[in-house]
């Protein structure tokens, strides 16, 4: 009986002691990594994008100490804790992932709009030196007969007056391959829409001078059909794909003299900040029309060149260019800046992205 007694007092005090040491290594445990912890949970509640990096490498920190939680402390408000830490820690890593692979899309749905709402002072700008030019090439073609094939050059003239003879004004457009026809007029495209941004460089002056000269080109070129009273049929033909193609001209205008005036104008900036900062912005409105330039070019390497096909179909592409042009250059851009400066949560959401 005795020695049942000094069995049973000194099991009972060894799992006293156990459960001592248990405790009391638990709490140095917590002792050693609750201002690490804590920290942590700072930097996932102030969470941005040049923090993601630091918050996955702390994860795995993290993950080890959970390990380390469930080996000793199973069940326990630490491994609990730690594990409600990691879950949170990987959504958040996870989420940021995933806008990162859809950054794609986010700069055309946000971004780049918004770029164009900033620059829709320069765009006014560019837009009115476009049409003016415009109206240049009509009124010098009209009055010198050999205007045209100055702009123009002879070969294109000589060609186009035998395709008028022949009956099909726009042959031109189908003198190629359709495929080759495309990548051809995009790299070309591609080309105008940089240069004229980069003429930014040398001032909006620069820029401008690009301008005035696709808008005499586009103004004695259209004169030149209606020289031949061959107008509609070039409208419908040439402005299918043009609908598109001269706007990105126009934009890229605007982020060209944005780009000049950037380095002219500093405000209250320095020279140096105001310069960077617009070429930041021209760089963005450069690389967002990118897409509508190619997708201008697809059409009329695909598209312009079937002169066959109904008149209403042909305006119909020609509206809808129109309507998209409205809506996703001025109407949306207006209407997301308005959403930022009056949704506090989409504002917050914005800076996160950005």
């Amino acid at each position: 009986m005795f020695v049942s007694n000094i069995f049973f007092y000194f099991s009972f005090f060894y799992k006293i002691l156990l459960l001592l040491l248990y405790i009391m290594k638990e709490v140095v445990f917590l002792n050693n990594n609750v201002e690490r912890w804590r920290k942590f949970e700072n930097l996932i509640v102030d969470r941005k994008r040049n923090n993601i990096d630091e918050i996955a490498s702390m994860f795995i920190q993290i993950t080890d100490d959970l390990s380390y939680a469930r080996t000793y402390f199973r069940n326990s408000d630490t491994e609990k804790y730690l594990n409600s830490l990691a879950l949170r820690t990987h959504r958040i890593i996870y989420k940021a992932k995933k806008e990162k692979n859809s950054r794609f899309i986010i700069f055309w749905k946000y971004e780049f709009p918004l770029e164009i709402f900033k620059a829709r002072r320069y765009l006014l700008y560019s837009a009115i030196i476009f049409l003016l030019s415009v109206l240049i090439g009509v009124v010098s073609a009209a009055n010198d007969s050999s205007f045209v094939r100055l702009i123009l050059g002879d070969s294109y003239v000589n060609t186009t007056l035998e395709n008028i003879e022949n009956g099909e004004p726009m042959a031109i457009y189908a003198s190629m391959e359709s495929i080759q026809m495309s990548i051809y007029i995009a790299f070309n495209n591609l080309w105008v829409a940089t240069r004229t941004v980069l003429f930014g460089l040398l001032s909006s002056f620069g820029t401008s001078i690009s301008l005035i000269y696709n808008g005499i080109m586009l103004g004695s070129f259209q004169y030149f059909f209606f020289q031949h009273n061959v107008l509609y049929e070039s409208v419908l033909s040439i402005w299918i794909h043009g609908t598109i193609e001269i706007f990105t001209i126009i934009v890229a205008g605007a982020a060209g003299i944005l780009l000049g005036n950037s380095f002219l104008f500093p405000k209250t900036y320095s020279r140096k900040k105001s310069f960077i900062r617009g070429a930041r912005q021209s760089l963005k409105i450069l690389i967002g029309l990118f897409p509508f330039i190619i997708f201008a070019a697809f059409i009329e390497g695909f598209i312009t060149r079937h002169t066959e096909w109904h008149d209403l179909f042909r305006i119909a592409i020609i509206a809808i260019s129109l309507v998209f042009i409205v809506w996703y250059f001025f109407l949306y851009p207006i209407k997301l800046n308005e959403k930022i400066q009056n949704d506090y949560e989409f504002n917050e959401y914005y800076k996160k992205l950005f």
